[in-house]
């Protein structure tokens, strides 16, 4: 089974998938959000790639503050993702360390000349990948231990 990863924002939903062999994130979109507090349209599109994808597991990324204490943001990820456990009781889900992710996901596209315009769209779904890869290697390390 796959993993799927998730850079859940207060405008936007990076969303990222894992190769079959649960080794490289790959982006996959990027979901809008109408209203923060309306998800009704992201849990149903995010229900339809656990399906097409065959996810096992989500996770989805923490946004502590950078000394380590919990954000408001976190606050509110944590509450997506007991929504997300309600919704999805065959799946299960995880929560990954983000801090800095769309730093470096910003960094790197323009580093390798992306357009501004193109980085405003694509830089959730640039961090969703850099969460969930963060995750493969980390639990690929522990499988090689």
């Amino acid at each position: 089974m796959r993993i799927l990863g998730l850079d859940f924002g207060a405008k936007t939903i990076g969303v990222a998938v894992s190769d079959e062999k649960n080794r490289l994130a790959l982006g996959l979109e990027t979901l809008r959000r109408e209203r923060e507090e309306n998800l009704k349209a992201n849990v149903h599109r995010i229900g339809d790639i656990i399906k097409e994808y065959n996810i096992g597991k989500v996770v989805l990324g923490y946004p502590m503050n950078m000394d380590g204490t919990i954000s408001e943001r976190c606050e509110k990820t944590v509450l997506f993702k007991e929504r997300l456990e309600r919704t999805f009781k065959r799946t299960e889900f995880d929560l990954q360390d983000e801090r800095l992710t769309s730093v470096q996901a910003e960094k790197a596209m323009k580093e390798a000349g992306v357009r501004k315009e193109k980085i405003d769209f694509c830089i959730d779904e640039q961090a969703a990948i850099l969460i969930l890869q963060t995750y493969l290697d980390k639990i690929n390390t522990k499988n090689e231990e």
